[in-house]
């Protein structure tokens, strides 16, 4: 059996990574992975749809992206169900940016993307990488999506890469029951 590769983030503060975790290897054969971003905040989200296209395009040169936009952060659940319903990629990768503001509105559609994310999920085990991020202001959403030590997008992407990288190794090593065995790479 070929060892599954792991990554961990070292974090000086319980909690918060602050440098992007290692790559993990390549991915070979061809795999399908689809983003689901938000095009509110366009300019900080562009960025982190780039930083993951281009981190993929590293990580699985074979591999094609599939690029849906949404309106905003609350709508990413419902078209990402919306793709599980069809041929489902490999992994799906939700980014989006909400920055706190004088009420709790950015908590609230945060707190409802992160339980619906993880709910579809686990019901159709398939790996989403959240990365629908939830910032204090505009610094640490530019540190998060622009900058290079904390890039979210870069990290979604190798996130995704090794959530692939661990599906594959388990459908390898522990293959389904024949009666209820689904296609998990398209």
């Amino acid at each position: 059996m070929a060892p599954i590769d792991f990554w961990v983030v070292n974090a000086h503060i319980p909690g918060m990574a602050h440098s992007l975790p290692q790559k993990p290897r390549i991915i070979g054969p061809k795999v399908r992975i689809c983003i689901v971003a938000s095009k509110y905040n366009e300019a900080l989200t562009d960025a982190l749809v780039e930083n993951a296209i281009e981190e993929l395009g590293e990580l699985m040169p074979q591999g094609r992206v599939d690029l849906i936009r949404v309106p905003g952060a609350f709508e990413i659940p419902v078209m990402v169900a919306a793709v599980l319903e069809r041929d489902p990629p490999a992994c799906i990768i939700a980014l989006g940016v909400l920055i706190r503001g004088a009420t709790e509105h950015a908590d609230l559609v945060g707190r409802s993307v992160t339980e619906a994310l993880q709910g579809l999920a686990v019901s159709s085990m398939r790996p989403i990488i959240h990365e629908v991020l939830v910032v204090q202001d505009e610094k640490q959403a530019y540190a998060r999506c622009i900058g290079q030590t904390l890039n979210r997008g870069r990290e979604a992407a190798r996130a995704a890469a090794a959530m692939v990288a661990v599906f594959q190794e388990l459908d390898r090593s522990m293959p389904r029951n024949t009666a209820v065995k689904r296609q998990r790479y398209a």
